[in-house]
């Protein structure tokens, strides 16, 4: 058995507008469970870039550690990619971002790098709103030490080895709706088609964008009892809304049925185009999203889907007024600007 990819292409294969296949977008063989739902996020990840026609070279991913935080060698080969330890990929990230603002950041995490120790990094690079997409491939266990329970590990789920969860678990949706992320949304692993387009609409989003994506550990956390089995989430799932998203460049011409639909424009100028299937639900509206949240919660069901966006984002680099280049991109005159400068620098404080 071999693990290396071969190379050739048939000559037949699409591209995409800048003229890359959608194997430029891949990496290497995963050495994951095979059934692994990590591996359908990785695969929406590349069908996100590949319909984007992002060039491969402009995404950084960044990663903790994990099932999830391995997955990045499985998507995007020619990115730029850093794999930090164990729950600094946010700080790891900010810093990347700071120095460079032309690269889109992917940060890649799990329950355990986010929820646990992570979390304190967790919520300070929602409150800065950092410019950057944040995946949490959310399987409710520690894949990587025999699948012990996570802290997102559902109130009375039982484990494959049948014991019963005591703890309350923390939902990292609910937790980002009331720290001020500005995209929220959730998803399955085994539904790309709501999750390759909450990708792209992420991408495009002017600051700090969460997906929260369950994705069932089919080594440790797929039985009977568990809250994040396929059988579980396939079973209680309730969408918010069929999603889909519209560079700028195309024109509008999605047409819907009869029903409630909504539209979001982002500062690119790309458009997020809803149908509303949850009634009195309103996107951009956080009070919305927090009532259909634990609605949904309290009957026993998972929702999915686009819950929040602010469509009038400003990112770190707006709230703090950065400069608008690169540090690398910097030359000596922008560094050091002449003594007049500082005579007005120095000027101001007195």
């Amino acid at each position: 058995m071999t693990f290396i990819k071969p190379k050739f292409r048939h000559p037949l294969l699409p591209k995409n507008k800048i003229g890359y296949y959608k194997a430029d977008y891949e990496g290497a063989i995963s050495t994951l469970c095979a059934g692994c739902g990590h591996d359908s996020i990785s695969g929406a990840i590349v069908q996100a870039c590949f319909e984007l026609s992002i060039e491969p070279h402009k995404i950084a991913k960044v990663s903790g550690i994990g099932c999830s935080s391995k997955t990045p060698t499985y998507f995007l080969g020619k990115s730029h990619g850093f794999n930090s330890v164990h729950g600094r990929m946010p700080s790891i990230t900010t810093g990347a971002n700071m120095a460079n603002r032309d690269l889109i950041y992917l940060g890649v995490s799990g329950d355990g790098d986010t929820a646990s120790i992570g979390m304190g990094q967790f919520v300070h690079v929602i409150r800065r709103n950092l410019n950057m997409v944040y995946i949490v491939m959310n399987n409710g266990c520690y894949g990587l030490t025999k699948g012990q329970d996570s802290a997102t590990a559902d109130f009375g789920s039982i484990s494959k080895a049948g014991s019963i969860n005591p703890f309350e678990a923390i939902d990292l949706v609910g937790l980002s709706l009331e720290l001020g992320a500005t995209f929220v949304a959730r998803s399955f692993s085994g539904d790309k088609t709501q999750l390759v387009p909450l990708i792209k609409a992420a991408i495009s989003h002017p600051g700090f964008a969460f997906l929260d994506v369950l994705s069932p550990c089919v080594t440790f956390n797929n039985n009977k009892g568990s809250t994040k089995s396929y059988d579980f989430v396939r079973d209680h799932m309730e969408a918010t809304a069929t999603i889909d998203l519209v560079p700028e460049e195309e024109e509008i011409t999605v047409a819907y049925p009869e029903g409630s639909t909504t539209s979001v424009s982002l500062h690119d100028g790309s458009t997020i185009q809803l149908q509303k299937l949850a009634p009195d639900w309103n996107p951009t509206d956080r009070r919305s999203a927090f009532n259909n949240l634990q609605s949904a919660k309290a009957k026993g069901e998972i929702l999915t889907g686009l819950l929040y966006i602010n469509p009038e984002s400003q990112d770190m680099h707006e709230l703090v007024e950065t400069v608008p280049s690169p540090l690398n991109s910097l030359q000596e005159k922008d560094l050091c600007p002449g003594p007049e400068a500082l005579d007005k620098i120095n000027d101001s404080f007195r």
